[in-house]
């Protein structure tokens, strides 16, 4: 049987700019996280719990609740981390080749928000949450039909309202489709909330939702705060799924699939070509700038 462990990346509400002074979060909204066999899933959250404590001593020795102790993926990877704190890097990295020598793999999906405030775009976030959580669990069984193996899928615990609600569309989704989609079959229950304080392997899921949420941000946002990512995380291609993915909104270019996430090249902002190329200025403005330089040319000519 395989496990997955998933946490949210970003957050369901609407994004206009990251300098907007109130929709300014995150671009897109899903989940991700860890993909192990069971038979593993101990092992390696003994892993992490000893890289942890490692990394956190002095904190988790002053904290009045040790074995309960996380530090948040949100809080660790930051514009600063390779600079002010380059072992969060290189111990996530370690993990993340640990999980692989055990079986498991990297997973993510995540849709693009459109652009604008929540009534510019007819926000609804319980719909954006439905519909990304539905897209995490095909995946996430095809992932396992592939494997000829059996899910379980665990997340984050949140209040009981919430999971009252979430339960009975995630439950009539599974049951639904695998009327016509063998792969659903593959899970066993609709995804299991558990506290993260109690679940290293949860607490891994969120260190990795935050570093790929991260990752979107550099694919996603021309001038991101994250340019670090293909050189940090660049060597972490071959560790997600087939399945994992990026939906863009409204794009040009094909939305972005497993390893892509972590490349350097951009889909979105390819370099600008060519004899000249002016600095801060972006491809499209400056294919703008040369055509009206054209146009004006062509007036003198006349």
């Amino acid at each position: 049987m395989l496990l997955a462990y998933i946490d949210e990346i970003g957050e369901p509400g609407a994004f206009v700019t990251k300098s907007h002074a109130r929709f300014n979060t995150s671009p897109a909204f899903g989940y991700a996280g860890l993909v192990i066999p069971a038979e593993a899933a101990r092992a390696f959250g003994q892993e992490f719990t000893i890289e942890k404590r490692k990394l956190f001593k002095r904190e988790i020795e002053a904290s009045s609740h040790p074995n309960q102790w996380e530090r948040k993926g949100a809080s660790m990877f930051r514009p600063t981390t390779p600079t002010e704190f380059p072992q969060y890097l290189r111990v996530y990295r370690g993990l993340v080749k640990s999980a692989r020598r055990m079986g498991g793999m990297l997973f993510y999906y995540a849709d693009e928000k459109p652009l604008g405030t929540p009534a510019q775009t007819s926000l609804n976030a319980t719909d954006r949450e439905t519909a990304a959580m539905r897209e995490t669990l095909n995946r996430l069984c095809t992932y396992a039909e592939g494997k000829q193996d059996h899910l379980m899928v665990l997340i984050d615990s949140i209040n009981e309202k919430t999971r009252s609600q979430r339960l009975p569309n995630m439950y009539g989704h599974i049951l639904s489709r695998a009327a016509e989609r063998n792969e659903m079959k593959r899970i066993i229950e609709p995804p299991m909330h558990v506290d993260s304080t109690l679940s290293a392997n949860i607490q891994f899921a969120d260190w990795t939702a935050a570093a790929l949420s991260r990752a979107v941000e550099y694919q996603v946002i021309r001038q991101s705060d994250y340019e670090w990512v293909p050189d940090q995380f660049g060597q972490l291609a071959g560790a997600f799924t087939f399945e994992s993915k990026i939906h863009l909104w409204n794009r040009s270019v094909a939305d972005l699939n497993h390893s892509e996430i972590v490349k350097r090249d951009r889909h979105l902002f390819p370099p600008a070509t060519g004899q000249l190329v002016l600095d801060g200025v972006d491809p499209d403005t400056f294919r703008k700038m040369h055509a009206a330089a054209e146009r004006s040319r062509e007036r003198e000519r006349k």
